[in-house]
């Protein structure tokens, strides 16, 4: 961990730094975790309620943290839970096959008003929500967030061996869908 970091997890196991020392956490890292988990949920609403709940959880767990990777690491894992589990929860709930679900995160993608971009962009979107979930969340921290494969690992909690192969697919995926649209 870099030296600002460790200062700023020291004033959050700090009671009376904590507030403030999270406020700071909360400006730090706030928008970069949630366009994260927008990619992976689309929905603007949906991403605002995942986000708050890795807020909550990185609130709640702070003193679990061992620092034995960075702190934007263990966010992006508890973001990267939460997500899935959003994702997984929504589909027992509405007890709809895997293509409905993609056909309502691709409904939510064309109607966002937060998503910008031309038709090309539109493209790659509508491929990526192809993609089964994992690879989506392998791809987007690859390709949107520019992360190595060795943070990815960390925070899937996964082989960097299996993340190369993952993303090797959902390129292959995504190239094949873009081919063909």
């Amino acid at each position: 961990m870099i030296a600002a970091e460790t200062e700023l997890v020291e004033k959050l196991k700090d009671p009376r730094s904590r507030s403030q020392a999270f406020d700071q956490l909360v400006r730090q890292y706030q928008r970069m975790l949630y366009f994260h988990i927008r990619r992976m949920v689309i929905d603007h609403d949906d991403a605002d309620d995942v986000l708050q709940n890795t807020l909550l959880k990185a609130w709640k767990y702070i003193d679990r943290f061992r620092a034995e990777s960075a702190l934007k690491t263990w966010l992006y894992r508890i973001a990267t839970n939460e997500a899935l589990s959003f994702l997984n929860k929504r589909k027992k709930q509405q007890s709809e096959s895997v293509s409905d679900i993609q056909n309502d995160l691709r409904h939510s993608l064309e109607q966002g008003r937060y998503i910008d971009g031309d038709e090309i962009q539109m493209k790659l979107q509508r491929a990526i929500l192809q993609l089964p979930e994992r690879q989506r969340a392998v791809f987007n921290l690859r390709y949107f967030d520019e992360m190595k494969y060795d943070e990815i690992a960390e925070i899937l909690g996964v082989s960097v061996g299996s993340l190369k192969a993952s993303y090797h697919h959902a390129v292959k995926k995504i190239e094949k869908y873009l081919s063909e649209a």
